[in-house]
């Protein structure tokens, strides 16, 4: 299991210490950084500002929203990354919500599966430079009407590699088997490995529908880990990530994120944590996070009990563990890792 690091989004401003943090984590060996992005900062930028100061991370985007560019523009932007940084891209896409795809970048949401499907391909084709066509209905290329007068383009730019990674980040399991199907790997946000079983199902859905399973799938996953001597302690620092998502990043009977955890066993938690949220008494929703869940997708507590649970998550399906913290945190989580 390899160890990436979270640069996430930034909140009002760029975050303090970002550039200490990417240098000891490629002073530690690790594999990978990966940024994201919703409704501020941009995920490619800080790619391009930060790998320059590196030589040997991989550069992900966890995720780049598929509604905030074309397939064409985003493979653009991909194939551009990886010239730079030497073949070090790794582009991870996501359908993201309604509330997100529709509110802030303006596209419909309907349909996310198919649309994500027709991404994909058509972000394969440019970056094996083919000419781009799509009949649709989600991206026409050339577009339909208008005057007239478009045709099929290929890429003036030819790509650092026909086989740079993209990966699909999802939650359900239609998506998950969407992502074992079309994708070179795989992005889950929440993932619990003592409960994966559905997750195995849905990815072996996936390599059956392409004829089997494709080397090198990646399983890249965000856990949180907090050393600390008090468990809930630590588990207080996570509390409030879980409530934002389970009660506010999405609305009721439409929140996957919600749906993960209720998939967990997790129902009546969830549906407390939402009325609490929704009610605008965040920090009731959090105190409402039980324990036992962040233990379900976290490594929280003393440094010995953290080594004692991590083989749960090396044995998993996760190939690279993100995690984020301070230069000082991450060499903690390296020694614990070994």
């Amino acid at each position: 299991m390899k160890l990436g690091l979270a640069l996430g989004y930034w909140g009002s401003g760029p975050p303090p210490g970002v550039e200490e943090k990417v240098a000891a984590a490629e002073d530690l060996g690790f594999d990978s950084m990966w940024s994201a992005e919703a409704y501020g900062s941009d995920a490619f930028t800080p790619l391009s500002w930060l790998g320059a100061r590196t030589s040997r991370m991989r550069l992900g985007t966890s995720v780049a929203q598929m509604s905030a560019r074309t397939p064409t523009a985003t493979a653009m932007a991909a194939m551009t990354l990886d010239h730079l940084s030497g073949g070090r891209a790794v582009i991870g896409v996501g359908a993201s919500g309604p509330q997100v795809v529709e509110g802030w970048y303006g596209q419909p949401y309907p349909k996310p599966l198919a649309r994500t499907r027709e991404y994909v391909r058509i972000m394969k084709d440019t970056i094996a430079r083919e000419k781009v066509t799509s009949d649709g209905p989600h991206y026409p290329i050339p577009y339909p009407g208008g005057t007239g007068l478009g045709k099929p383009l290929r890429s003036t730019l030819h790509p650092y590699r026909t086989d740079l990674p993209i990966l699909l980040a999802a939650e359900g399991p239609k998506n998950v088997a969407l992502a074992a199907e079309i994708a070179d790997g795989w992005q889950p946000l929440f993932y619990a490995p003592r409960q994966d079983g559905h997750y195995r199902d849905s990815l072996e859905e996936g390599f059956a529908a392409r004829g089997g399973r494709p080397d090198g799938f990646e399983v890249v996953c965000m856990v949180q880990v907090v050393v600390d001597d008090d468990v809930e302690a630590a588990a207080d620092r996570i509390r409030p990530f879980l409530a934002l998502y389970i009660g506010g990043m999405g609305a009721r009977g439409a929140n996957f994120h919600y749906e993960v955890f209720a998939r967990m066993g997790y129902p009546d938690d969830c549906a407390r944590i939402q009325d609490l949220y929704l009610d605008g008494r965040k920090d009731d929703a959090a105190a409402a996070v039980p324990t036992s869940m962040v233990e379900e997708i976290s490594l929280v507590g003393p440094a010995a009990k953290i080594a004692e649970e991590l083989p749960v998550f090396r044995d998993s399906l996760i190939t690279t563990m993100v995690v984020d913290g301070s230069p000082e945190h991450l060499r903690q989580i390296v020694d614990l890792v070994g």
